[in-house]
């Protein structure tokens, strides 16, 4: 299964967020990895600044650039705005809202758990961590994975609330019920950026 799996402390310097996840390297050296980390040019060009608009969002999302471009095609051919589109496919993905659900910490977890069968989709069982909800689909976790030390721990110190998802505790039932507007969405992208960068 396609995904990234270098340093993660690296892409988050490199961006100069917390991308995937706090880390102590972003606070100890708030400058660009590499050799020449310290001493790069300030100025970039309008097409590096784009070029690094999509690449934190690949990042952000675990998306790599096949998928993603996939995906901006099917946005660019919806009704709307393109750039909330992709976002919102994004963001409908299971393994996103699995984790924006809480049942695991980070993406990576999310993603993890959805492709060891222990994620449910309207009381069916969905591996694929790129399926797309629709809005009233349920998303559960599997009868014998309740009691798992990763999912108990991650919902003890679930906090965040989306306003497109609700959260059953009794049943570890999720709800998507609607497709989230852009306003709603907290992820730092510019996503006017990636479509000017796909336009050219």
């Amino acid at each position: 299964m396609a995904r990234y799996r270098g340093p993660k402390a690296k892409i988050s310097r490199k961006f100069g967020e917390p991308i995937e996840g706090q880390s102590k390297a972003l606070q100890k050296k708030n400058y660009p990895p590499g050799q020449h980390g310290r001493g790069r040019r300030k100025k970039q060009s309008e097409y590096a600044i784009q070029l690094a608009e999509k690449q934190k969002a690949k990042y952000i999302y675990g998306v790599l650039e096949r998928q993603f471009s996939k995906m901006f095609d099917i946005a660019s051919r919806k009704q709307g705005i393109t750039g909330e589109n992709l976002l919102q496919l994004l963001e409908a993905r299971l393994d996103n809202t699995v984790f924006r659900l809480g049942i695991a910490p980070t993406r990576r977890g999310a993603r993890q758990l959805v492709s060891h069968k222990h994620i449910l989709v309207n009381g069916e069982l969905v591996n694929i961590p790129s399926y797309t909800l629709k809005p009233g689909d349920i998303v559960s976790v599997r009868e014998r994975s309740k009691s798992l030390e990763a999912i108990t721990s991650s919902l003890a110190g679930r906090a965040n609330r989306y306003s497109w998802l609700e959260w059953d505790n009794n049943s570890l039932a999720g709800k998507f019920v609607s497709i989230p507007v852009r306003e709603d969405i907290p992820e730092n992208i510019k996503e006017q950026l990636i479509v000017e960068l796909y336009s050219k």
